[in-house]
């Protein structure tokens, strides 16, 4: 829903500058603060297809975490692949379950919607992320991208796993 974008704004932008201090240039993290200001969450969530809309974990009725996912987005997937595009806590509240239980809602999710297999990309130097992938049972895969923000370039890797 729009009217969480402040939450999600605040979420996506505490979490990523947290998890990536000093993992990525400090001009990469500039940029991505653009990522993390309400206005563009609005705008992400007013053009956003319904099974694309982010789930979000309440502590209170405030906004800790979200996770969204689809269908995947890279082309090198194959068909009946998905994607988790996000998972994002804030840093307070880090060690609670809140990412597994976001993550574990949304694979749910995609199973029922019939995909096989999903994928989801982690800055290759985001080594706390990638463990958080690892006990949660993805496997690394060979597919690797960079990310341009801001002309910083930023190597992801790609992690899979089945879904039935």
């Amino acid at each position: 829903m729009v009217t969480d974008a402040t939450g999600i704004a605040r979420v996506y932008l505490a979490g990523w500058q947290e998890s990536h201090a000093g993992v990525v240039p400090p001009e990469y993290l500039t940029c991505m603060r653009a990522k993390g200001q309400e206005g563009f969450w609005r705008a992400e969530l007013e053009i956003e297809a319904s099974d694309r809309t982010p789930w979000v974990a309440l502590l209170e009725d405030e906004i800790v975490g979200f996770c969204s996912g689809g269908l995947a987005s890279d082309g090198g997937s194959g068909r009946g692949t998905a994607e988790v595009y996000q998972v994002s806590v804030d840093p307070a509240h880090w060690g609670r379950g809140i990412g597994e239980a976001l993550l574990r809602h949304v694979l749910k999710d995609l199973r029922e919607r019939r995909f096989d297999r999903v994928v989801t990309w982690v800055v290759a130097a985001n080594a706390p992320g990638r463990e958080f992938l690892e006990r949660q049972g993805w496997q690394l895969d060979p597919a690797t991208r960079s990310e341009d923000c801001g002309g910083v370039l930023v190597e992801q890797v790609r992690y899979s796993r089945g879904l039935r």
